[in-house]
């Protein structure tokens, strides 16, 4: 790994890849919107608005690689999510282009969220957004195809889960990503000659999990982690909310939803 470009490094999730890519990567670049914690020592720090295409394609000059992690991280009002989602995304794959680089970006089970929880899904069942923030992931996914078929820009969206270091509660039973996993799967989306552009859930090996096939055929994997062993502690906490408790999106797809009655649950592509 040469010269790699981190979005949102200022995150929770920016800073646990500031810190893994550290020793691994010959430059390293860190930028966000807010002020960075201290960066490993040797990082290039950038403060800048994704919403700022000069200052984007500025800083992505010479990377091989941006770790997109940038943007809002929840439910947001829509203009709000049109500038740092939508707009931001956008100026980052338009630096990728003009640099050559590849893109890994952190999508989110909420680009799937109102699917509900008996349902199992691959990566050919359409987008089901549970509110403007999932909307933007899922965009941003077919971006990242637009510029792979238009462009060549190689990309893997990771439909992240909940990427906690333990679960916390009896959706993540479903839902985890362990840490270690997500630093495996990105290093082989970065490894991988060629890599093409992919969709990939971003979740552990979860015996309760709801997702299933995706584009990871040809990635060099370890064997990932599994939330059961911490089932006796967690599958108690749950909700009192009946459309929480419903939909894979959990909370997201309970803000702001004021149906009488469930959708019909969506079709599955099979």
């Amino acid at each position: 790994m040469t010269a790699i470009l981190i979005t949102g490094a200022a995150g929770f999730l920016g800073q646990h890849l500031a810190q893994h890519f550290a020793d691994k990567a010959e430059r390293l670049v860190l930028s966000d919107i807010k002020p960075l914690p201290e960066e490993p020592a040797g990082a290039e720090r950038v403060q800048a608005d994704l919403g700022d295409k000069q200052a984007v394609l500025e800083m992505a000059r010479e990377v091989d690689a941006i770790l997109h992690f940038g943007g809002l991280p929840v439910e947001y009002p829509f203009e709000e999510i049109l500038h740092a989602n939508l707009r931001g995304s956008y100026h980052v794959f338009e630096a990728a282009r003009a640099s050559g680089a590849r893109v890994i970006f952190a999508s989110s089970n909420h680009a799937i969220g109102y699917y509900e929880r008996s349902q199992r899904l691959d990566v050919a069942d359409p987008p089901m957004p549970d509110g403007f923030y999932g909307l933007s992931k899922a965009y941003v996914e077919l971006l990242a195809r637009t510029y792979w078929m238009k462009h060549g820009v190689e990309s893997a969206s990771l439909r992240i889960g909940s990427a906690l270091p333990e679960p916390r509660d009896a959706r993540n039973l479903s839902t985890w990503f362990a840490l270690p996993d997500m630093m495996a799967m990105i290093e082989a989306c970065l490894a991988a000659q060629p890599l093409g552009c992919r969709l990939l859930w971003g979740a552990s090996a979860n015996s309760r999990g709801w997702w299933g096939r995706d584009d990871r055929d040809g990635l060099d994997l370890p064997p990932f982690d599994d939330a059961e062993r911490f089932a006796a502690a967690l599958e108690a906490k749950v909700t009192d909310d009946p459309v929480n408790e419903r939909y894979q999106g959990g909370s997201f797809a309970s803000d702001g939803y004021d149906r009488a009655e469930p959708a019909p649950p969506p079709p599955l592509r099979r």
